[in-house]
């Protein structure tokens, strides 16, 4: 196990510089002027440019120079600096602010997941080619086909704006009643997959060897199927929601844009929109970190589920 998670270590190493490297050269290295790549499309005076050039070492040319700003950056990274944005506020400080509005809402999202979906599929699993079943079945298809860009302006209207029942925008400082119809949406796609997931894998798990094994020894159903079906059911499952965390931190742009809520991925998509390279490429360097911590927990997680993993 020790090797196995040195191993995912090092490629986690490997993994954020080829990141971060393309996101950089995605932001920076096309652009003809970097410094007006810098401002975007406001205009920029000689004072500006020459303070940019300056702090971004734009005086040095082509590739070599590329990559002397990229390492310059990457310096700074592991140093806990993230620079600064366009508007001059510290990377770091926007994040601190928005980072514990994206965790609620993610674990939001997360716990109607798990408690929803998970439940839901091991109920369909069960009961397999029942009326939950089936229905279970046909909503989460419709769930799927409805892409979260159509599904939130919608789920604002109708359950925000026309019946109130929920606040239709978050605001500057959400609690957790008002970020409740933000995360049922970021969670609406997570939790029809994982529904489906687990009913799939339950259904398969229930005709396994071992559970006709286990009903020969007389055992009941409830400690066959708690016991025994969940534990091996789960293992995909589990794979689903370590990678679904991560991308819950970091794709919640859409959602956070409709409800107006001042999280990371808000903060990304006007960074974005406004071109400021330096506030987009230290969000996703923050996000790219977030990402493979999440996947490395979830392998690891492998053995505790079932003891038969063993990684060498």
């Amino acid at each position: 196990m020790l090797r196995f998670v040195l191993r995912r270590l090092l490629q986690m190493v490997l993994a954020f510089f080829g990141t971060t490297l393309i996101v950089y050269a995605l932001m920076f290295a096309g652009q003809g002027d970097p410094i007006q790549a810098l401002a975007g499309e406001r205009p920029v005076t000689a004072a500006q440019r020459a303070y940019l050039t300056q702090k971004y070492h734009l005086d040095a040319t082509g590739v070599g120079g590329f990559l002397y700003r990229y390492f310059d950056y990457l310096k700074n990274l592991l140093q806990g600096d993230l620079g600064q944005s366009l508007t001059g506020r510290s990377i770091g400080d926007i994040l601190v602010a928005a980072w514990p509005v994206t965790v609620k809402l993610a674990l939001i999202a997360m716990a109607v997941t798990v408690l929803i979906g998970v439940t839901a599929g091991v109920i369909a699993g069960i009961r397999r080619a029942s009326i939950f079943d089936n229905s279970t079945l046909v909503l989460t298809l419709l769930v799927l086909g409805i892409p979260t860009i159509v599904l939130a302006p919608l789920a604002q209207y109708f359950l925000g704006v026309r019946w109130q029942l929920f606040p239709p925008t978050a605001g500057a400082q959400p609690d957790l009643y008002a970020l409740l119809l933000p995360g049922i949406v970021l969670g609406s796609l997570s939790l029809a997959t994982a529904l489906r997931l687990t009913r799939t894998s339950v259904a398969e798990n229930l005709r396994a060897d071992y559970v006709r094994t286990a009903r020969s020894k007389g055992l009941v159903k409830r400690r066959i199927v708690g016991v025994h079906v969940l534990r091996n059911s789960l293992i995909p499952v589990v794979t689903f929601l370590g990678v679904e965390l991560g991308n819950l931190m970091s794709g919640a742009i859409i959602t956070e844009g409709v409800f107006n809520i001042p999280g990371v991925g808000f903060n990304l998509f006007r960074g974005i929109r406004t071109e400021d390279g330096p506030l987009v490429v230290g969000i996703v360097s923050v996000l790219v970190v977030v990402y493979l911590i999440s996947n490395l927990v979830v392998d690891v997680l492998y053995a505790v589920l079932d003891p038969r993993i063993r990684y060498e």
